[in-house]
C-alpha cells in the first residue's frame, strides 16, 4: 500500500520558515518525480515545485528564491523548505508521487502565515 505523509506545517509570522517532509512507503521513491503542491481555500490546487529522479527542480514564480525543493531518497523522503514566507503562501500543501500514469497524494499539511 502506498502512502505519502506530509509534515512540519503550523502557523507561522509573516517573513518566517518552515521545512515541510512527506515520508513515502510502498514505493521506491527514487524513481518518481516528487512535488509539491498547494490549495488555498476557494482556489484551486496549484504546483509549488517539483523534483526529478536526477535531481532537476522546477519551481512556481510565485515562490522562486524563496523555496527550495530537495529529496534523500535513501530516506524515501521529499522536503519543501519555505522562507519569507507571505500571509498569500497559507494553504494546504500536498505531496505528490508521479510515474507515467501512476500518480499518489499525501493527505496535505495546513500551513497558515499569519501575524
Amino acid at each position: 500500500q502506498v502512502q505519502l505523509v506530509e509534515s512540519g506545517g503550523g502557523l507561522v509570522q509573516p517573513g518566517g520558515s518552515l521545512r515541510l517532509s512527506c515520508a513515502a512507503s510502498g514505493i521506491f521513491m527514487s524513481i518518481y518525480v516528487m512535488g509539491w503542491y498547494r490549495q488555498a481555500p476557494g482556489k484551486q490546487r496549484e504546483l509549488v515545485a517539483t523534483i526529478t529522479q536526477g535531481g532537476s527542480t522546477n519551481y512556481a514564480d510565485s515562490v522562486k528564491g524563496r523555496f527550495t525543493i530537495s529529496r534523500d531518497n535513501a530516506k524515501n523522503t521529499v522536503y519543501l523548505q519555505m522562507n519569507s514566507l507571505k500571509p498569500e503562501d497559507t494553504a494546504v500543501y500536498y505531496c505528490k508521487a508521479a510515474l507515467r500514469f501512476e500518480n499518489y497524494w499525501g493527505q496535505g499539511t495546513q500551513v497558515t502565515v499569519s501575524s
